[in-house]
């Protein structure tokens, strides 16, 4: 099983053209967002080729194999024009080879739900790309659209109980395994 993390968009179509060619030649089944997909937010500037409505558009095609929750920047309003459900604030995947470990998706913007040791945790928010390991596993795949801390716009691939964080010329930035 092969999947795709990424986050922070906040409505910038380069970064969604450039992120949906990175899940194409990845291969993966499933595109998971962790949020923030059509604002920019009051906080960030307006990134790079900003425009909502074509990154509704680019994203359709990809309805049937996208998973999201909701960020901060996301509201009710954005659910009413993209056709695959954003309002969850978490999910929880179950990934056998993974098991019995539990992965936690967020965006990141509320506390770290109650985990036990060894299960993992994938959130965005900070536009920081993060592999952390404690008690409970923290990955960020960082922002696809607007990074920060000197970060480059950067994604996250999971296959073969690996996880890689990854710019958009395909560099590995950071990596863990549960293997």
């Amino acid at each position: 099983m092969k999947l795709f993390f990424a986050s922070d968009i906040h409505g910038s179509q380069s970064a969604t053209e450039k992120m949906l060619d990175a899940f194409e030649q990845s291969g993966a089944g499933k595109l998971i967002l962790l949020g923030d997909i059509l604002y920019h937010g009051p906080r960030n500037d307006l990134p790079d080729r900003y425009a909502p409505k074509q990154v509704i558009i680019s994203l359709v095609p990809y309805a049937d194999r996208i998973l999201c929750v909701r960020g901060n920047c996301d509201a009710e309003v954005d659910q009413m024009v993209l056709p695959f459900p954003i309002l969850a604030d978490y999910a929880a995947l179950f990934i056998d080879e993974l098991s019995p470990r539990t992965v936690y998706v967020s965006h990141g913007h509320h506390p770290m739900p109650p985990l036990s040791p060894g299960d993992i945790w994938i959130s965005g928010h900070t536009h920081i790309p993060l592999v952390e390991q404690g008690d409970v596993v923290h990955l960020n795949p960082g922002s696809v659209a607007i990074p920060k801390g000197g970060a480059a716009p950067s994604y996250m691939l999971y296959e073969g109980k690996t996880f890689t964080i990854l710019d958009f010329e395909g560099n590995a930035i950071n990596k863990w395994s549960a293997a």
